[in-house]
């Protein structure tokens, strides 16, 4: 996800340093999706003054979706086959066909461009795992998270820096490295890294590539995609996760679906068969699939998480 500058406010200015990390693997396989993502943009009609909005009659009776993705493995993306997967478009299906609507349709698009996107009514719903945080608290409305994330570091094999945190980064004058629009540039920062020493890479996969070529001595993403990035690497492994410091004080990050404000009704439909799924351990099944564990499940609220 290369959020390119523009109305989503997490990617512009200052902000841009709070996004999640920005991950472009999948990205060609959207190029021969375009087509479909052109058909999924036509525009639905303005959510009318029913309180909460009227979306879900409206998904009910189209019988269809628009999920709006941005082409990040494992979130949300199209495979080498053409089929719309990955932990926020599956969990989409089974919670969408409980509410009475049979059918996703992905809408590809730059992570930078989800929200805007959404407002301007191009798909229905962010399903692309996205972090919630207060600044896009204030464009979206969210579900509660359906998963929770610690940070994570590759480093050469043996981990010969000692590279456990942000802090060891900036103490021992390690080379770093991150992806475009990664919240990890600003944990980094806050640790007193200075920004325009950090390397900026379009995903892990690019980030481990620098790691074993020598060109830095860590890249830093979730916990997630670096334990996956490097289980067929010879060169490099993942830390131990960790939790960064947000203003001083661990922060753990956690991803959800998000909605127009004025869907207050599709959201709290929603929310309600993911704290089902939650319940029955439903929602691990899943999701493991992706390579989340039982770490990743959180009970983490939107609320909490936009400061409310």
């Amino acid at each position: 996800m290369a959020p390119p500058l523009g109305n989503d406010v997490h990617t512009s200015g200052p902000d841009h340093r709070r996004s999640r990390r920005s991950v472009l693997a999948g990205v060609s396989a959207l190029g021969a999706l375009g087509a479909l993502g052109a058909a999924g943009c036509t525009r639905v009609a303005v959510a009318s003054g029913k309180h909460g909005g009227d979306l879900l009659d409206r998904l009910r009776a189209q019988g269809v979706v628009r999920l709006g993705i941005a082409g990040e493995i494992p979130f949300g993306y199209i495979d080498t086959d053409g089929k719309l997967t990955g932990e926020a478009p599956e969990l989409a299906k089974v919670i969408f066909k409980r509410l009475g609507v049979d059918r996703v349709q992905p809408v590809p698009t730059e992570f930078g461009s989800l929200i805007p996107g959404l407002n301007s009514q191009q798909f229905d719903v962010v399903a692309a795992g996205m972090y919630v945080n207060p600044e896009r608290c204030e464009q979206v409305i969210f579900a509660d998270p359906d998963y929770q994330m610690l940070d994570s570091f590759i480093v050469r094999k043996g981990n010969p820096k000692g590279l456990h945190s942000y802090k060891d980064v900036v103490a021992k004058k390690a080379k770093f490295a991150t992806g475009t629009g990664y919240a990890e540039i600003q944990y980094a920062v806050e640790a007193g890294y200075e920004e325009s020493d950090i390397l900026i890479v379009p995903d892990q996969v690019a980030g481990l590539n620098a790691v074993e070529a020598g060109r830095v001595d860590v890249f830093a993403g979730t916990a997630l995609t670096t334990r996956e990035v490097v289980k067929k690497s010879a060169k490099a492994e993942a830390t131990k996760p960790f939790e960064p410091l947000v203003k001083g004080k661990p922060h753990v990050d956690g991803g959800a679906f998000a909605f127009r404000p004025t869907e207050t009704g599709l959201r709290d439909a929603f929310n309600a068969e993911l704290r089902k799924l939650k319940k029955s351990g439903e929602l691990l099944r899943i999701l493991r699939p992706f390579g989340f564990t039982e770490a990743e499940m959180t009970d983490l609220t939107a609320k909490g998480l936009c400061g409310g």
